[in-house]
This record gives C-alpha cells, sequence and structure tokens, in this order.
C-alpha cells in the first residue's frame, strides 16, 4: 500500500515504518502489553501516515489559531521530543491544527453521572438500546463466545458495555481525539496531568499504528472506537479478536469485543460469578455499611448481621458491597460483588455498572 504524508514539508526527516494499523478516514462519532514503544531506536520519525489518501483535516478559519504557540504546548512538544523521540517540528506542524474546542470542557461539567439512579437508567435502558444489543448479539455470536472462551467475560456484559459506550458502535463521539484530549490537557487544570498523559499515549499510538491523530473521532473526554477506550487503555488491552493481526476497535466488532473482555479479565473479573444482586435490609445497622465505594469489602455473614441479606439465591461465600440507589420511589439497596466492582473499573461510577448489569440482564436469551 501506498502512503502519503501528512507534513510534506519535512519529508527529508522521515523513514518508512512497520506494518500498519488501518483506520478509514470517515471514522464517525470509554486497559498482557499492547504494541511495543519503540523509544530510543532510529532517527526521529517514521512520521505519521494516512492508511489511504485522506481527506485532509479542515483548515483554520482566518484569525483562528491552533494550540501550537502556546507556551504550555511548547513544553509538552519538547517533552516529547525527549520522552519518545519525536521530531518537534512534526508536532509543531500538528498543534498548529489543533484547535481548543470550549465544547469539551462544557460536557466536563455536567456528567450523566450527576444525575440520580431513575434518571440515570432511563439514557440507557431504552427499548432502542435493548433491541440493538439483542441484535448485535445475534450478529456477532461467533465473536462474543470466542471472547468468552478467552477471557471468561460473558458475552450479555460484553455487549452491555458496547451499547452504553457507543451504541453499538453508531455513536463513537463527536469531536477529533487530538483536540479532546489537548484542551482538557492544557485548559482543565482539575485533571490536567492526566489528559496531557493520554494525549502522550494517543500521540505514541498513532506513531505505532501508523494513524494520522488529525483523523480519529471520540468522546469530549478523548475515549475512541465502539468500546471508548483511552488511548492508554487501547495501547496496553486492546485486542485482536479475529487473527488478521490488528487491532481495530473503530469497525471490527470482533476487535471491540475481545477488547472489552480482555479489559475485564485484567480488572478482576470472575467468570461465572455474580454481579450484582437487589438486598432486603431490617433494622438500622445497615446504614453503618452503606458506601460510595463498590469494593467488595463485607463477607454475606457480615452483611446478615447488619441486617442485610440477598433477595434471592447467591452461590459460594462472595464478598460484597452495599449500595443504595435512589428510585422515584426512595432507596433501593443492591449487593456489589467482584464482577461489580470490575465494572467499575471501566467507569468508575457505581450508576455506570449498574446500568450496564441492569442492560446485560435485558439481553440473556429467554428473559
Amino acid at each position: 500500500m501506498r502512503h502519503r504524508l501528512i507534513f510534506p514539508l519535512i519529508v527529508s526527516v522521515l523513514f518508512g515504518s512497520c506494518t500498519r494499523h488501518t483506520v478509514p478516514t470517515n471514522i464517525a462519532g470509554s486497559k498482557p502489553s499492547g504494541a511495543a514503544e519503540r523509544v530510543g531506536s532510529g532517527p526521529r520519525g517514521p512520521s505519521w501516515v494516512s492508511p489511504s489518501a485522506p481527506t485532509p483535516a479542515t483548515p483554520l478559519e482566518p484569525g483562528e489559531a491552533g494550540m501550537a504557540d502556546r507556551p504550555d504546548v511548547q513544553a509538552f512538544i519538547r517533552k516529547l521530543s525527549r520522552t519518545h523521540r519525536f521530531d518537534t517540528t512534526e508536532l509543531h506542524h500538528l498543534f498548529a491544527r489543533v484547535r481548543f474546542q470550549p465544547g469539551v470542557l462544557e460536557a466536563m461539567a455536567r456528567p450523566y453521572e450527576a444525575k440520580p439512579w431513575f434518571a440515570y437508567k432511563k439514557l440507557f435502558l431504552t427499548d432502542t438500546r435493548i433491541q440493538g444489543g439483542i441484535e448485535f448479539r445475534q450478529r456477532q455470536a461467533q465473536a462474543l463466545a470466542n471472547a468468552e472462551r478467552r477471557y471468561g467475560v460473558s458475552p450479555e456484559i460484553i455487549t452491555a458495555i458496547l451499547g452504553i459506550e457507543s451504541s453499538y458502535g453508531q455513536k463513537p463521539g463527536n469531536y477529533r481525539v487530538v483536540e479532546a484530549l489537548a484542551t482538557l490537557g492544557f485548559d482543565y487544570p482539575k485533571r490536567a496531568a492526566f489528559f496531557r498523559s493520554e494525549l502522550e499515549q494517543f500521540l505514541v499510538l498513532c506513531r505505532e499504528e501508523g494513524i494520522d491523530p488529525l483523523q480519529p473521532i471520540g468522546s469530549y473526554a478523548g475515549a475512541m472506537g465502539m468500546p471508548q477506550f483511552m488511548p492508554s487503555s487501547y495501547r496496553r488491552l486492546a485486542a485482536d479478536g479475529d487473527g488478521d493481526g490488528r487491532r481495530d476497535i473503530w469497525n471490527n466488532p470482533a476487535d471491540a469485543i475481545a477488547s472489552v473482555a480482555r479489559y475485564f479479565a485484567a480488572n478482576g473479573w470472575q467468570a461465572g460469578e455474580p454481579i450484582a444482586a437487589p438486598a432486603m435490609v431490617s433494622g438500622t445497622a445497615y446504614h453503618q455499611l452503606v458506601s460510595d465505594s463498590p469494593k467488595p469489602n463485607h463477607t454475606l455473614a457480615r452483611l446478615a448481621s447488619m441486617g442485610i441479606a440477598p433477595d434471592g439465591q447467591v452461590g459460594g461465600q462472595p464478598k460484597a458491597a452495599l449500595l443504595r440507589l435512589e428510585e422515584e420511589t426512595g432507596p433501593a439497596y443492591w449487593l456489589g460483588f467482584q464482577n461489580f466492582y470490575a465494572i467499575t473499573r471501566y467507569n468508575h461510577s457505581p450508576l455506570y455498572a449498574m446500568a450496564a448489569y441492569e442492560l446485560s440482564q435485558r439481553l440473556v436469551p429467554g428473559r
């Protein structure tokens, strides 16, 4: 395949690269080691190349400035040059075309997880999403079975995650990943260090995989593809689900499915174990064990001594956390087990984990 250089003015400093990961230029729009980082090997390259001749990035409007001349961005460029042997001129050309995105900061100011449970769940437990999940599971039955066999993660929870994250690949985001991460990395002090780190991971990822960093589209937080992986999660845990030698989480459902399963397996998923169960409470002592933390620290015996019992059969002796969710009619109590906690490693909100669990239950055949 022939590749077109993204920055032709600096062709002379570049050299050919290894096998490339194809991300089509019309991508639409949330962690075993991934591809090895090529630090300190050879000249300061290679350049980012497009897997096929791309539609050029939209030019800046007259008077609109990119981010390259900002002192904090210039310091970041120098750091990447020292740490990863990037070419500073090439990075300057890139950031000259990267815009600050005020919509990213506006979205960060109104997270879904700030809603009460009864409002939050209505965003995801819709007839459309449930039916879409049933159809997705039917279409991808083999890929889901392969992932379950390899990683021990059930098909319904994998499907639910993809449904919540991107409506099964239909809505993976509206922002350029590089612009979302740059906006948050340099203009969101609350978590700037985290997002600058993810921006660094994204640029290394693009070099490793042969992706033009101006092309990928994702969420306002810089999450990518069907499973909405952050760049560091992609580099560490994205998986090749169909054996074609690539990890295309944007367009290949088998890769997206395997990547979600691999993420959970790496974060403590226990095959065949429960996720959550409604709880019955009595007395007043149980109030002491209600926690915002989903980490399962209490044995069932300890919970029973405080007036807490699962509403239904729970096999074995798993530890659990006691969670309180606000329904329209009042509080509801749930037990979250290790697999519930594993879901919160994907998104730290217990509301997210409960939505994923509830959606997954609606995707189980025969229910």
